[in-house]
């Protein structure tokens, strides 16, 4: 897969503080990354310094292969974005909203804009006032506005802000569709670690302005050696290292092959085995592994 998005290296200071130290990331069509950190760690500032939003001091960005500092338009026209809430129209249609931003570009077609509606979910509301739209379906509209003109990267910065249960579901479908169907790659900057564990596919911890891991989430949250067992009754079982033991279940640090023998000789012992599962740890379990404990995301 060809890399969307290159940050190489960034420096950024305001005055004698420094913001950003040698930060390096990237994104390939299709993934989704969840830019994870405390509060005050960068993440915002690596944004705009990728949207070129702010200078740069140190470092270079490319997206698309074109360097955002040198060759501006070329590197941001294929970029769609969302800084925390969409600004939108409340008293305009959702239809009229998306009609201002296409007339900015020249190949933006009333039936890309009708694509788009259908493709966010919003065929049977479009047509009335964006003052009567839920959160969640204005920040649909937001993302609709992003991609009207076929965009391959997509970076949004805390778009799960206010939005409810069912709001949160439809930007999670959504998001999976963008990078699945659309191959977008996709930025994802969120407080929310239960809700990106269940739809990106890598994640990028910054803290101080320092990257401190790069990874794929499997990856990221995965622990060596570490199996759940699911068992008729644990009672009568007698094995070295067993941990959190309850009536029908216990957790045990084993390699594969010591497990394939724990499961013969529970056999043996007429031990009924239901379940044998290899634990991994929530993302934010693993995120505060990685931040020493910093909960402030």
């Amino acid at each position: 897969m060809s890399k969307i998005l290159e940050c190489h290296g960034l420096y950024k200071s305001f005055g004698k503080k420094e913001i950003l130290k040698d930060v390096t990331l990237d994104i390939e069509e299709g993934d989704i990354l969840a830019f994870i950190g405390p509060n005050g760690s960068g993440k915002t500032t690596t944004i705009k310094l990728i949207l070129g939003l702010q200078s740069i001091n140190k470092g270079e960005v490319f997206i698309n292969g074109y360097n955002v500092e040198k060759d501006y338009v070329k590197a941001i026209e294929k970029v769609g974005s969302i800084v925390e809430n969409p600004d939108l129209y409340m008293y305009l249609s959702g239809y009229d909203n998306l009609k201002l931003i296409a007339n900015y570009y020249p190949d933006v077609t009333n039936e890309r804009i009708m694509e788009v509606v259908k493709i966010v979910g919003l065929e049977n509301r479009i047509k009335e006032k964006v003052g009567k739209y839920s959160l969640g379906m204005r920040q649909r509209l937001g993302i609709a506005r992003a991609i009207l003109h076929k965009p391959n990267l997509l970076i949004l910065d805390e778009p799960t802000n206010g939005l409810d249960p069912e709001g949160i579901k439809d930007l999670r479908v959504l998001l999976k569709k963008l990078a699945r169907e659309e191959g977008m790659g996709i930025l994802i900057s969120s407080h929310n670690l239960a809700e990106l564990e269940s739809f990106c596919n890598k994640v990028c911890i910054i803290d101080n302005g320092v990257i401190i891991e790069r990874d794929n989430i499997k990856e990221f949250k995965h622990i060596d050696n570490r199996f759940l067992f699911r068992v008729n009754d644990t009672e009568n079982i007698k094995l070295d290292n067993m941990e959190n033991v309850k009536k029908t279940s216990f957790e045990i640090n084993a390699s594969k092959e010591e497990v394939a023998n724990i499961i013969k000789k529970l056999v043996k012992e007429d031990i009924a085995i239901y379940e044998v599962k290899e634990l991994e740890m929530t993302l934010e379990e693993a995120f505060l592994k990685k931040a020493g404990g910093k909960k402030n995301v």
